[in-house]
């Protein structure tokens, strides 16, 4: 690792497979600083179980998945963006091959498996259940390979440097506490998701939605945040994290059992447990809701499956819940939703492109509107690699005209750093948005967590720490997500308001889009 330099050509913030691929597209026309949070290996592509989709297989065909990419998004998603999805995704994947990403095989064959809302068998995965490792290990080799990316692990990143209206640089909090300031051309923005902003989620401690807070802050447009993807099946152990347990495993034969030890997605969906995400999280909601039990739990159930089989393929799975006592093979697994995967974000165009010039987002914080209101299982990867690669060539492309360097400073802001306090409101920011932004939602509770999260901004401790400006940045992108699922007045994928239980394609059969104070559909 390097030291910060005061100037670059290019700025990559985060180092999942979105950063890291659009670091190498970028190599090749200058210099890149690629910033990591902590450790380069802490990201939500490191969490990945699932694996990537891709249209490789010979019983499959592109417009197959374009076709499962649209079902899944029920109604807005962005058919452009899908396309370009699923047109460049098998050439991104050979590219991954090709740089040594290893894949899981039967003989010489790649092995695809098959998980929810998918019509065919397009499921890659590495090492079983450690798809989002091995494909990081794989860019993050091939990216130091390359002399001019540079890494600096354990720099926050705690806002954007602006100058006449576009990004010059960013502004840094070294881990010591120090913050210093890079700028460059451009800056794209891959900080991954904002899982954090809930009690319960499966992404790591990172994903604290600073991306789309920075940008928010600096006026780029946000779409979409009301549409926060529960995963269904996270292990639920009190005390223990909120470990994800993959959809791979239900594709693999693993039924839900209710407290009753009774199936109960057969008679909700035809797919059963194989329904889209936002139906069976719902449903195992709804089984938890009517329990009598003190701390009630469903439980994924792979008693009747080859024990053998199940061990292997999922090893990782199988380790960490022995951890807790568990053996995945022998009992049942006590499980609850959890916060997983922000469909919104930062609105960008199928470049990377926001409304700020020199900004760039992509990956989980940016929204081309590919995933419309429900992403389709093990999308995620595959819009990592393939929308990184086209940001970084953009970027890429614009900067043989783009203006001289910024070398504006960022403001340090004033004030007492106050940790404890810092903790405090992001515990109070967490459960007030599982309470009333969670599965489930009603206008009421969401009236009453727009308040209370209003009311918290102001007492925020002055954002001089890394911890302190995570505060900050998970109460705007709460505030984002509880002002958009207000204005969306009716249930559609992921956002299911008790009150608008029905679609309403007439107003809503589109995008959110927050400008400033402003929300509107488009």
């Amino acid at each position: 690792m390097k030291q910060v330099p005061a100037e670059t050509d290019f700025i990559v913030v985060g180092a999942g497979v979105a950063g890291l691929r659009a670091a190498i597209a970028l190599a090749e026309a200058g210099r890149v600083l690629v910033l990591a949070k902590q450790e380069l290996t802490e990201s939500a592509t490191q969490y990945a179980q699932g694996g990537v989709a891709v249209a490789l297989s010979d019983e499959d065909e592109i417009g197959l998945h374009l076709q499962d990419t649209i079902d899944a998004g029920d109604g807005i998603v962005n058919a452009d963006a899908a396309r370009v999805l699923v047109e460049e995704g098998p050439e991104r994947i050979q590219e991954l091959l090709e740089w040594g990403t290893q894949f899981d095989r039967t003989g010489i064959k790649l092995t695809f498996t098959r998980e929810g809302a998918h019509s065919r068998s397009r499921i890659l995965h590495a090492h079983g259940d450690s798809t989002g490792q091995e494909m990081g290990r794989a860019l993050t080799a091939k990216a130091m390979t390359l002399p001019n990316i540079s890494f600096c692990e354990f720099e926050f990143t705690a806002d954007l440097l602006m100058s006449g209206g576009a990004a010059g640089g960013v502004e840094l909090i070294a881990q010591e506490g120090t913050r210093h300031s890079v700028s460059a051309s451009s800056v794209l923005l891959a900080t991954g998701g904002a899982g954090q902003v809930f009690r319960d989620t499966t992404n790591p401690s990172v994903a604290t939605g600073d991306g789309v807070a920075m940008a928010s802050r600096a006026g780029a447009t946000i779409s979409d945040m009301e549409f926060v993807q529960f995963h269904p099946t996270a292990l639920y152990v009190p005390g223990a994290p909120r470990f994800l347990l993959s959809e791979a495993l239900r594709g693999e034969g693993a039924y839900l059992l209710n407290t009753e030890l009774q199936r109960f997605m057969p008679a909700l969906h035809p797919m059963a447990e194989l329904a889209p995400r936002d139906v069976v999280a719902r449903a195992i909601a709804s089984e938890i809701a009517r329990s009598a039990a003190p701390d009630p739990v469903v439980y994924l159930d792979m008693r009747h499956l080859d024990p053998a089989h199940i061990a292997k393929r999922f090893p990782r799975i199988h380790t960490t819940c022995l951890e807790y006592k568990i053996d995945i093979t022998k009992d049942l697994v006590p499980i609850r939703p959890a916060a997983h995967y922000l469909m919104g974000g930062v609105q960008t165009d199928l470049f990377g492109r926001t409304n700020i010039p020199g900004l760039f987002a992509a990956g989980e914080t940016a929204c081309t509107g590919v995933h419309g209101a429900n992403r389709l299982a093990s999308n995620s990867l595959l819009e990592g690699v393939v929308y990184g690669a086209r940001a970084g060539a953009c970027m890429r492309e614009e900067l043989k005209t783009s203006r001289a360097l910024n070398d504006q400073k960022g403001d340090i802001p004033s004030g007492k750093d106050d940790p404890e306090k810092a903790e405090q409101s992001i515990k109070v920011l967490q459960n007030v948005m599982w309470r009333h932004a969670g599965v489930v939602r009603s206008g009421e509770g969401l009236q009453e967590a727009m308040a209370m999260v209003g009311a918290l901004k102001d007492r925020l401790p002055a954002p001089v720490s890394r911890r302190s400006c995570e505060a900050a940045n998970i109460q705007q992108v709460a505030w984002l997500i509880v002002r958009s699922a207000i204005a969306r007045k009716e249930s559609r994928g992921a956002h299911f308001r008790t009150d608008f239980p029905a679609h309403d394609d007439a107003n809503y059969r589109k995008h959110s889009v927050v400008r400033g104070e402003k929300i509107t559909f488009e």
